[in-house]
């Protein structure tokens, strides 16, 4: 199969900040959480103290105009591309989508041909306007590539809650405990009763920009909500199969209703390789 030219989407999309990456001090950390707001066999409990040593991580997701550059300097086609569909959020597509497969316990997905990371939502569509939203659409192997192209890599999951959390010990969010201090939004999640009503109170309805919202204490944007991100690791709990990869950070689909995994210790895991309109990823050297 051979991919559209990525160089006719480099001009108009905008250059994001993804490029600049943070260095992160080596320390001792407390990962993980007493399990109360897990669901069972999510792995968050119990807290342990885990060492990790000084490294860099991207501060925000990579972005569409990113990625493209990568296709551009490598003609690399992702697997959502090889086999010609993934998962797009149903609230996303038109009134008039024709309808498709669905995920039997998740019905708001819909599989939708053509679908993949310059196509966000199928055929006709395009990141023309979405150059600083994070990529979408990618496999973990797909990450990967990209890593491997860039000289990083993909997070530990201890890398990445120590980088998530900030610095701050035991809070729920990047930012402290409360969801809205103040009555001001720190991150793109689900508003209002899902999947019926989004009343897009925090300003984004599907993704947000990567450096949107304020940075958390070491100066890495959206750590929680906007998109799921790949971590290296496999997952280590009973209800997944091992085959699976750690994903964190929840998504703009998360909702304290039914999933409330935008918190920074919440875990949760996929096939690598599965695409979505919700999962992208950041690197760290």
């Amino acid at each position: 199969m051979q991919t559209e030219s990525a160089a006719r989407w480099l001009t108009p999309l905008v250059p994001s900040v993804a490029n600049s990456m943070v260095q992160i001090p080596a320390g001792r950390f407390l990962m993980g959480s007493d399990g109360s707001e897990s669901d069972p066999g999510d792995g968050e409990s119990p807290v342990r103290e885990v060492s990790v040593s000084a490294f860099q991580i991207d501060a925000t997701a990579v972005s569409n105009h990113d990625f493209a550059q990568f296709v551009a300097a490598t003609r690399y086609i992702t697997l959502a591309e090889e086999v010609g569909t993934s998962f797009v959020f149903a609230g996303l597509l038109p009134d008039h989508f024709e309808a498709t497969r669905g995920v039997a316990q998740a019905p708001w997905w819909r599989e939708v041909p053509k679908a993949c990371w310059h196509r966000p939502f199928g055929d006709g569509s395009s990141i023309a306007e979405l150059g600083n939203h994070p990529v979408v659409h990618v496999s973990w192997h797909d990450a990967i590539a990209y890593c491997d192209w860039a000289g990083k890599r993909l997070p530990t999951e201890a890398q990445w809650e120590y980088a998530a959390r900030g610095g701050l010990t035991g809070k729920r969010y990047a930012w402290g405990d409360e969801l809205t201090p103040e009555g001001r939004h720190h991150c793109n999640i689900w508003q209002g009763t899902f999947p019926q009503l989004n009343t897009v109170a925090d300003g984004y309805y599907g993704t947000a920009p990567v450096d949107a919202f304020e940075p958390n204490g070491f100066g890495l944007f959206n750590v929680c909500g906007n998109v799921w991100e790949w971590c290296a690791d496999g997952i280590d709990v009973a209800n997944s199969s091992a085959a699976q990869r750690v994903i964190r950070g929840g998504s703009y689909l998360c909702h304290d209703s039914y999933c409330n995994r935008f918190r920074v210790a919440a875990r949760s895991s996929n096939f690598p390789e599965s695409s979505t309109g919700h999962m992208g990823f950041r690197c760290v050297r």
